[in-house]
């Protein structure tokens, strides 16, 4: 258009009079106009906008040509598996010297007294304390390969980190132990892995160790060096029976007077010899190498490398076992920089938890440890201020709980309610944010008591429940991944999409590894209709077990498929949900396997029970149980305690019940059942399960599918009505 095309436009009559008329509008109503234009101009260039997923959220997995079904993350470029995301960390050695680089030697491990501010160590000084210790450890006679095993028997703190690194630096393997092994399982893992050096934090924990040496049950152990301070008593007692007690000072001033150069580890070396819990017998010692953790720890960054954005005020909260491997891995290698802070309270033992420091180190991040009392933790939050947070079901289900029983009224429930819907409804666009309108009124608060920082969040160890991970998700307003796995594979093999926020799965196929599902005909369930075994296999599936053949080759084929127990099945997207297990062990939502047929086997051995089914769920923290009375001696058994009436009667009757329960869990105490094993509730049934009513197998064994089903409306009215 020409400019005197321009002129005679705007002398339209139309425009002169639309002119005229805004001109006879009151200020007010013009204000209103400019204000409201104002504001949709700023909501447009503030609206929340989606994270951008890395990939097609309706295609997250891709099937490998010629694997037999097996599937591959969709990030990778090719059929092959991710191994290493940094090409100078190969070894957990290596990721920790780079964190010395990223970090500019930055604050590293960090730990409080109460009511006083966290004190740090920084990267040089780890480095420092650590080599004195593995030169030490050299000096006392151990040798710099990887087939040298030390023990660490402590509660998180730095010194734990300190002493794995100076094992690291050394090529030598650790074998953590704790607490919730018990105590036969610590003697068994002593004499399996034949330690003859133990770390321990507490005096206490000594004295369990010299009780195994005096009873000549552990041998092999020479050596206990102790944190904490202890007294000439227990030197006096370790002199006896030719054990040394030394504290770690001493260890580490012996380091420093016999420094060695470091001896690093090649990338297929051992690193950690993780026993497992287990669910019957003896605990079975993963053997996982340096390798197999790097690459769950590249797989983690490179699915999460456009995502998480780390930044040097980036904090993490760590509070998992560190003998287990998932913390000890994202330790290692989360991409976070050189201000990142962990904070750990959970045992170091835990693969979860090792996952995480793994991933910390490599980035020069902190690592803050809790002051070692669990009631501590809020404060302990609020001074460290994590941004981020691994976390496991049971804490998401009190979190939960928490908040929803703080809604006390009608009014504060609804609004609970609406606000929560309407950020889900934010997070199906794929909008992860906490500073919405619903978050200043509503969610503040909830956010603030994790420290009111926290930007990324893990959960895994056991499946969490669709409604309580969307609710948090949208609550927090935070990037919340659900992973799966377990310690064969390095603790990870699956993990949710960056912008895939909904729930009821375990996401894709990690990259550093293959998953496939397997028929399992017993159970109907077949890999051509997308249901099966879950198989695993890639740079993180571990070596075997320490010393047990028999029980390597069930878990490990001979194409080095892991065969998981659990059963799988695909959805269209190309997420994999967990729906079954292989055999009869589940996990509580806490991660507890429990094996119902060993606490079956001492419940029945009750005088008035003929039957029992012992039923748990992922869902829930504890278990309950289905108790058929034994017909003939209820009645005699019920009168001793002056309760009366027909077989009908007294199976009706709630203290009949009430002290049948409390003779079961007298019987599994006396039997050494763990808390977590006992039942906290019953429900009697008067009829014997049978073959005829489809109850039992030709040969007399529990159907637990079909005895779940079954007694479905008990189990849940069980579930609804018992508070723990």
């Amino acid at each position: 258009m020409q400019a005197h095309e321009l002129f005679r436009y705007f002398r339209m009559p139309e425009l002169v009079d639309f002119r005229q008329y805004v001109r006879t509008l009151p200020t007010n109503t013009l204000m209103g106009f400019g204000a409201f234009a104002a504001l949709t101009t700023f909501w447009y260039a503030t609206r929340p906008k989606a994270l951008k997923p890395p990939c097609d959220l309706s295609m997250q997995s891709v099937e490998v040509a010629g694997s037999g079904g097996a599937r591959r993350s969709a990030l990778l470029d090719s059929d092959e598996p991710l191994v290493y995301f940094y090409e100078d960390v190969t070894t957990l050695y290596e990721g920790f010297q780079r964190g010395i680089q990223v970090s500019n030697n930055g604050p590293c491990l960090g730990s409080r007294k109460p009511d006083q501010p966290y004190e740090w160590l920084s990267y040089k000084q780890v480095a420092e304390m650590s080599e004195c210790l593995g030169s030490a450890l050299i000096q006392k006679g151990f040798t710099a390969t990887p087939d040298q095993f030390i023990g660490i028997f402590a509660q998180n703190r730095p010194e734990w980190v300190i002493i794995e690194q100076g094992c690291f630096a050394y090529s030598m393997v650790i074998v953590p132990l704790y607490d919730t092994l018990g105590n036969e399982a610590v003697t068994y893992i002593v004499n399996k892995a034949e330690l003859s050096l133990v770390f321990v934090d507490k005096p206490e924990k000594a004295e369990l160790l010299l009780e195994g040496v005096e009873n000549k049950l552990t041998p092999s152990l020479k050596i206990i060096v102790l944190m904490d301070a202890y007294g000439s008593e227990l030197v006096e007692r370790g002199q006896k029976c030719g054990v040394e007690i030394i504290s770690l000072k001493a260890m580490e001033d012996l380091g420093r007077a016999n420094r060695r150069k470091p001896k690093p580890p090649a990338p297929e070396d051992l690193a950690v010899v993780c026993f497992t819990s287990g669910t019957t017998g003896n605990p079975k010692g993963a053997l996982i190498t340096h390798r197999n953790i790097v690459s769950d720890c590249s797989a983690f960054v490179k699915a999460t490398e456009n995502s998480v954005n780390p930044c040097p005020d980036d904090t993490l909260i760590s509070f998992l076992p560190l003998a287990h491997m998932f913390e000890r891995v994202v330790e290692k290698v989360l991409p976070l920089n050189a201000s990142d802070t962990h904070i750990s309270f959970l045992p170091l033992a835990h693969m979860y938890e090792q996952l995480m420091k793994c991933v910390m180190l490599c980035h020069g991040a902190k690592i803050g440890f809790f002051q070692g009392d669990i009631r501590l933790l809020m404060d302990d939050l609020k001074v460290l201020q994590p941004t981020v947070f691994p976390v496991v079901p049971r804490l998401l289900n009190r979190m939960f709980d928490r908040i929803f029983g703080q809604a006390n009224t009608t009014l504060k429930r609804w609004l609970l309610d609406f606000a929560s819907k309407r950020k889900e409804a934010e997070l199906r666009s794929g909008i992860i944010r906490n500073n919405s309108l619903w978050d200043r009124l509503i969610f503040h608060k909830v956010q603030s008591s994790l420290g009111g920082r926290v930007r990324l969040m893990v959960t895994g160890a056991a499946p969490v429940s669709a409604t309580v991970l969307t609710f948090l998700r949208a609550a927090l307003g935070c990037q919340f991944y659900e992973g799966y796995g377990q310690t064969e594979c390095t603790a990870g093999c699956c993990l949710s999409m960056p912008g895939d926020w909904t729930a009821g799965h375990v996401g894709a196929p990690m990259p550093c590894n293959l998953i496939k599902l397997v028929d399992v005909e017993e159970m109907n369930y077949m890999a051509a209709e997308g249901e099966g075994e879950v198989c695993v296999k890639g740079p993180n599936v571990f070596q075997g077990y320490l010393k047990d053949p028999a029980k390597t080759a069930e878990a490990l084929d001979k194409d080095g498929w892991l065969h998981t127990g659990d059963i799988g099945k695909w959805l269209p997207n190309g997420t994999l949900k967990i729906i079954d297990r292989k055999k009869h062990i589940f996990k509580l939502a806490q991660g507890e396997y429990i094996a119902p047929e060993k606490i079956e086997n001492i419940y029945i051995r009750s005088e008035a029970i003929a039957q029992v089914f012992v039923h748990g769920e992922s869902l829930q923290a504890f278990l309950i149980a289905i108790v058929v009375p034994d017909v003939e001696t209820l009645r005699p058994w019920a009168q001793k305690r002056g309760f009366d009436g027909s077989f009908e009667e007294l199976c009706r009757n709630k203290d009949v019940k009430k002290a049948i329960l409390e003779d079961m869990v007298r019987l599994g105490k006396d039997s050494g059942l763990k808390p977590f094993e006992q039942v906290k509730g019953i429900a009697l049934h008067p009829e014997l399960f049978s073959i005829d009513n489809g109850l039992l197998t030709p040969t007399m064994k529990a159907k637990r599918p079909e005895l779940r089903n079954y007694f479905r409306s008990q189990i849940d009215e069980l579930y609804s009505t018992i508070k723990v």
